[in-house]
């Protein structure tokens, strides 16, 4: 693929200036530092490894439930860097399991966890079952895994939240938002920090990491004509997580200042500059049959069929933003990252009812969406959640 910068309509990476300037610290603390990463053989988590990996730490062991992708982590970071003087290792572990717990047992002894593992697509909340396991993955175990972290003396943890958090109009996002709930109760017992960033380009999943999939089997390219979002590049990514975990303060969300190089982008006008780039011009279909059918012929011509629609789906947010109007930021600390800074404020009895009644729920082995999308409410009585009844999988 070309430089991805330029897809998203940027020439230059947005924490240039503050990653040059801290440096020379990361690397020092890094250097005589142990890291445990989870969720680490996904797109950011692989970005956060390599940004710690290429700075030689004294321990960095990697956990991830796909053990694929940690193939392909350990063969890139091999390939990229070569080796460390530090013990290297990867797990391919479900944290939310038993064998994960023994692990963390027998090994659990380090300066810094960061936490990357997240069920992060709106299309998860379309059936009960697949809703209650974003909630075990983005609330549940995030909590157990910081008790862990409490019980073991590690330093600092480390979690990754979502724009998609403030102001959240979706459960995904929504989940996000209780989970930094539930971060700020246990904050006074564990130094924790956090971010909140937009899109990664081309991550495992995503929509534009879709359009190289579509490529490949020779298929129509699909996108929202009417989404716009901010975009930042999976280096980025790991270069705003790994700032957060070693510069945060307690408590505190990192996230990207919006400037000249961070600014909104469509997912249509990513699709044109992706097919150009590759040598073929867009040709705009006005159905998915038709999209389907000239897949067999067009590209041949130097044109690939697209199909540019408006989207209908449940949650779709209609704008993005990082902050919200009552929350304090610090915006002179860093040049292109701006911080949150919070309380520790938070409902223990809140908490301690979403725990109850989730746990009440798996016990009978029965809930129903409305059922959690009605307890999301008591915990977020602001929730805008948009439901429209569509969801992705009815669409091409």
């Amino acid at each position: 693929m070309s430089n991805i910068l330029s897809l998203i309509g940027r020439n230059k990476h947005l924490f240039i200036d503050d990653i040059s300037k801290h440096d020379s610290r990361l690397q020092e603390i890094i250097e005589r530092s142990s890291f445990l990463v989870l969720g680490g053989a996904g797109s950011i988590g692989q970005a956060v490894v390599k940004e710690i990996f290429k700075r030689n730490p004294k321990k960095l062991h990697v956990v991830d439930i796909s053990e694929n992708n940690m193939v392909e982590l350990v063969r890139d970071v091999r390939s990229s860097f070569g080796y460390i003087d530090g013990d290297f290792q990867t797990f391919a572990l479900d944290i939310g399991s038993l064998e994960y717990d023994a692990f963390i047992k027998a090994d659990g002894s380090f300066d810094y966890v960061l936490n990357l593992s997240a069920l992060k697509h709106v299309r998860s909340e379309k059936d009960p079952f697949t809703l209650m396991r974003m909630v075990d993955v983005n609330i549940f175990n995030t909590d157990k895994t910081i008790q862990q972290c409490i019980e073991k003396g590690t330093k600092k943890y480390f979690c990754v939240s979502t724009d998609k958090a403030a102001n959240p109009v979706n459960m995904m996002g929504a989940s996000k938002r209780i989970m930094e709930m539930f971060l700020m109760r246990k904050s006074h017992e564990i130094e924790i920090s956090t971010a909140r960033f937009a899109n990664v380009a081309f991550s495992d999943g995503s929509l534009l990491h879709g359009f190289n999939q579509r490529i490949q089997k020779r298929q129509p390219i699909v996108a929202p004509s009417d989404i716009k979002r901010y975009f930042v590049t999976p280096q980025e990514s790991g270069e705003l997580c790994l700032m957060s975990c070693i510069f945060g303060e307690n408590r505190d969300i990192f996230f990207p200042k919006l400037s000249e190089s961070l600014h909104l982008i469509s997912f249509a006008d990513i699709a044109i500059k992706f097919l150009s780039d590759l040598g073929y011009e867009a040709y705009l279909c006005d159905s998915e049959e038709e999209a389907r059918e000239l897949a067999l012929t067009l590209p041949a011509q130097g044109k690939w069929p697209c199909l540019f629609t408006t989207s209908d789906t449940t949650g779709e947010k209609d704008f993005e933003e990082f902050f919200t109007d009552n929350e304090v930021l610090d915006m002179e600390r860093f040049v292109n990252l701006g911080i949150i800074k919070n309380s520790e404020s938070f409902n223990d009895e809140l908490l301690q009812l979403f725990e109850l009644t989730i746990s009440t729920m798996k016990d009978k082995k029965s809930w129903t969406k409305e059922e959690i999308v009605n307890l999301f409410f008591k915990m977020l009585p602001d929730f805008g959640h948009k439901e429209t009844g569509k969801y992705l999988d009815g669409k091409m």
